[in-house]
Parts: C-alpha cells; sequence; structure tokens
C-alpha cells in the first residue's frame, strides 16, 4: 500500500497521495493545540455530566420535587450511559457517511439542548429523558472527535495525545465538583435552586467551545477516501503554513493508492470486524467492557458510598471527588508517553493490572471499615491514576486499529457493548449493593471489577496491537485501498 515515491502512475481510478504521511511528519503546531483543545472538550464536558450527576445525588433524594431513592439515582445514570450507546451506534454511523466536521457540530448542539433541559425537571421521567439524550450527544462526540483527534495527530505522539485528551475527562470532573460545592451549598443558595443551575455549567462551556470548532478542518484522511482530494491538499497545505513547513511536490514520502468511493457498505464493515480483524475486535470489546464497569459501578455511586456509610452531607461531596479527579487526570498526563516509547501492549497489561490490584487492596479496607472518607479517597485516586490510563488505552486501541472507512462506527461499536454491558449494568448493581447496607456486598462488587481488570491485562499482554508510532494507514489497512 505504501510504497516510494518514484512509482508508475496509478490505475484509472486510483489515487495516489502523500498526505497521510505529511500529517504524521509535522511537528507541533499551533494548529494541533487548537485540535486538542476544541475537540477534547468533549471528554471535560462527559466529566463534567458525570460528576454532577454524582455529586448532586444527594440534593436530588432531599428534593421536595424528585425525591430520588438511591435505586432511582443509579437509574439516572444507567439512562444517560444508555443514551451515550445509542448516541454513539447513530452518529458514529453518521460520522462514516457525512464526515467528522459535521458530526461534531450536531453531536455538541444535541448535547447543549439536552443538558439545559434538565435544569427544568419536574419528575423522575423528565430527568430520565433529558439526561438519555445529554448522554446521545456525548456518545456521539466520542466517535466523531476520537475519529478526528486519530487522523490529525501525527503518528510518533498519537497515543500522549490520546490518552491526555481522555483522561481530561477528570478536568470536568473537577468543575462539576467545584461547581456543586458551590451551588450545593445551602449558605450560599437554595440547593433545589443549586442542582438545577448547575446542569447549566456544561452549556456554557460548550456554547465557547462550539465557536472554537469552526476553525477545525475535515479530516484530511476522509476527504481523501471519499474522492475530495483537492479538499484535502487544500487542508493539508494551510496546516503545513502554520508550521512553517512548504510541501515540495517531489520530496521522497510514502504515498498511499486508493480507490476512493462515497459509502462503505455496512456488510464490508461487519465482513473486517467479525472476520478480518476479529482478533483486533475481541481485544477492543474485553478492553471496553472492563474498564467500563470498573469506571462507571465505581463512580456514578461514589457520592452515595460518601453519604450511606461516611454520612459525607451531599453539598460536600465536591471535595472528595477533587483529589479523585486529580488522580485519574495526573495518570494519563504523566503515563500517557510511555504508551509511544515502552509500547501500546506493556502498558495496557500492565495498567489494568495494577488497577485490578489495587481495587482489591483498597476494597478489603473498606469491607474492614479501617479507612476514614478521607482515607478512602486517596486510596482511590491511587487506583485511578493507573486506572485512567488503563481506561483510556481503551479508547485508544479501538481508534486507532481499524481502516479510517469505519473508525468511527467501529468506535461507536466498542463503546456501545462495551458500555451497555460495563457501564449500564455497573451503577444499576452497585445502587442495589448499597442499598444493602452491607460493606461485604460492596465489597464483592469491587472483586468482581478487580477480576475483570486482570483477566482483560491478561488478553492484553498476548494480544494486543503494537501500533505505537505507527502511521494509521500500516496499523489497518483502507477498505478502499488500491493494490
Amino acid at each position: 500500500m505504501a510504497e516510494p515515491v518514484a512509482t508508475p502512475a496509478p490505475a484509472p481510478g486510483v489515487v495516489a497521495t502523500a498526505i497521510p504521511a505529511r500529517l504524521d511528519r509535522l511537528p507541533w503546531s499551533p494548529f494541533h493545540t487548537l485540535v486538542v483543545v476544541a475537540l477534547g472538550v468533549t471528554w471535560i464536558l462527559d466529566g463534567l455530566e458525570v460528576t454532577l450527576a454524582g455529586s448532586v445525588s444527594g440534593a436530588l433524594k432531599d428534593s421536595p420535587v424528585l425525591r430520588f431513592s438511591n435505586t432511582e439515582v443509579g437509574m439516572a445514570g444507567a439512562a444517560y450511559l444508555a443514551g451515550a450507546v445509542i448516541g454513539a451506534l447513530f452518529f458514529g454511523w453518521l460520522t462514516d457517511r457525512l464526515g467528522r466536521k459535521k458530526l461534531f457540530t450536531v453531536t455538541l448542539l444535541v448535547y447543549l439542548a439536552a443538558t439545559a433541559a434538565t435544569a427544568f425537571s419536574w419528575n423522575f421521567w423528565s430527568f430520565i429523558v433529558f439526561r438519555f439524550f445529554t448522554g446521545m450527544g456525548i456518545g456521539g462526540e466520542y466517535t466523531a472527535i476520537n475519529s478526528t483527534i486519530q487522523e490529525l495527530v501525527p503518528a510518533r505522539v498519537r497515543g500522549w495525545v490520546d490518552l491526555v485528551i481522555n483522561g481530561s475527562f477528570w478536568v470536568g470532573a473537577a468543575l462539576g465538583a467545584v461547581g456543586a460545592i458551590i451551588l450545593l451549598d445551602p449558605a450560599v443558595i437554595d440547593p433545589e435552586l443549586g442542582w438545577r443551575l448547575a446542569f447549566f455549567i456544561g452549556s456554557a462551556l460548550g456554547l465557547i467551545i462550539l465557536v472554537l470548532r469552526q476553525w477545525i478542518p475535515e479530516s484530511p484522511r476522509w476527504l481523501i477516501g471519499h474522492g475530495r482530494t483537492q479538499e484535502a491538499e487544500a487542508i493539508v497545505a494551510a496546516i503545513e503554513a502554520r508550521a512553517g513547513i512548504r510541501h515540495d511536490p517531489q520530496e521522497s514520502l510514502p504515498l498511499t493508492h486508493l480507490r476512493p468511493r462515497a459509502v462503505t457498505p455496512l456488510r464490508e464493515v461487519f465482513h473486517v470486524l467479525f472476520v478480518v480483524h476479529r482478533p483486533r475486535a475481541l481485544v477492543g470489546l474485553a478492553l471496553m467492557v472492563a474498564q467500563a464497569f470498573f469506571y462507571n459501578a465505581i463512580f456514578f455511586t461514589y457520592a452515595l458510598i460518601l453519604t450511606d456509610f461516611y454520612q459525607v452531607p451531599s453539598q460536600s461531596i465536591g471535595w472528595f471527588i477533587l483529589p479523585f479527579a486529580a488522580g485519574n487526570f495526573l495518570g494519563p498526563l504523566i503515563l500517557g508517553r510511555l504508551f509511544d516509547t515502552v509500547g501500546r501492549r506493556t502498558m495496557i497489561a500492565v495498567t489494568y493490572a495494577l488497577s485490578g490490584l489495587l481495587l482489591t487492596g483498597t476494597g478489603y479496607l473498606f469491607w474492614r471499615d479501617l479507612l476514614t472518607a478521607q482515607q478512602l479517597t486517596l486510596c482511590w485516586s491511587v487506583v485511578f491514576f493507573f486506572a485512567s490510563a488503563a481506561a483510556s488505552s481503551a479508547y485508544l486501541t479501538v481508534s486507532e486499529t481499524f481502516p479510517v472507512e469505519m473508525r468511527a462506527l467501529a468506535i461507536a461499536a466498542f463503546y456501545a457493548v462495551g458500555t451497555g454491558v460495563g457501564g449500564v449494568a455497573g451503577p444499576w448493581l452497585f445502587g442495589f449493593l448499597i442499598d444493602t447496607g452491607s460493606r461485604g456486598s460492596v465489597f464483592g462488587g469491587y472483586l468482581f471489577g478487580a477480576v475483570l481488570m486482570l483477566a482483560v491485562a491478561a488478553i492484553a499482554a498476548r494480544f494486543a496491537i503494537r501500533a505505537e508510532r505507527q502511521p494509521l494507514e500500516s496499523i489497518a489497512r483502507p477498505l478502499n485501498a488500491a493494490d
């Protein structure tokens, strides 16, 4: 597929382009920083939404209008994740057909409208519906944004950038925690009004990002695959100019040969997933299911643990989330470069294994009632320092190991199955276990999550793809590649 520039003229209907190689050889520039800020905010918004939902759970239970039970709090979290699953699948399919740029605008608008509407919830079912559509917007964002970032960031730093962006979820978590501290303080504002105002934080942030995204171009890799080579050339030339590089047409760069087409049939996508790249699909599925259960089961019910077992007031939950969020963000930030140097396979296996082992130890100490609320938070910060890098590496794996024509839909499929199995079931299960009032029952749930992570660590150590510093076209041959 990739050949030196000195090759015979391509056959009729075949495009020979150096655009992928030109994108990968670029130095880091202000353009890449803009991409990270304008697109990476998706995870900040998700972190904000999840944290607000967890932080205001006490206020929702005390609300004279809503009066949620612990089970209903868990169901609200499950509704958000269910929406994310459906949104990922629907918008992921559209992203591969219509382009990255159109969809990361549409999905942000869906999110903005739904999260603002949540503030006006009048009963349990209205809250559930609005949270469902908020999740749809975020799920769609994941597919469009992950695809775009993978296709614009140079190969040599792709792993670190992807992990840091995914880890920025916890910047949003910190913002949500601070917002909850202020808006749920009875001395500052009526908590019934405070939890409603909290959901406007995401809308305000989203409006700013909507403006920034107008400067992000369509993915040149998507454009050349759809026969829009001139548009792709113009975009890459503009990016090179901003980086101070002038492309010489005579320069010897690897060429990618493609037969452009408007649509990739779904039957071909399914054939690649279930036949051609079945081992990759199974690895991606295992990574996503384990991390989704691990993360969502624990974090969606974290506030309930603090309020039910440690009698922490709901308005103080945000103070406990801040150090927790710090550990989660620092993990990908510090460990991320090792995924590009030590390698994907080793680092995925190590982070998953350490997450499982540390969860077991923390769960045991919680079961034996040997930790204060502050000590438990410190333990969680250490556990999720590694778990955050592990979870981010799952998204990295499924977004870089499948061909460009089906990248968004592949991300959506694994996110949907992983979140559907691990994410929706996890919060519901732990909400039920917490309602029992038994530390032993909760510890049993922790052990189940730990076993999942350790099993997947073994799978990754044997089967994960060594994709570090490799062009996307080398990792996964485009479906419309010309032999």
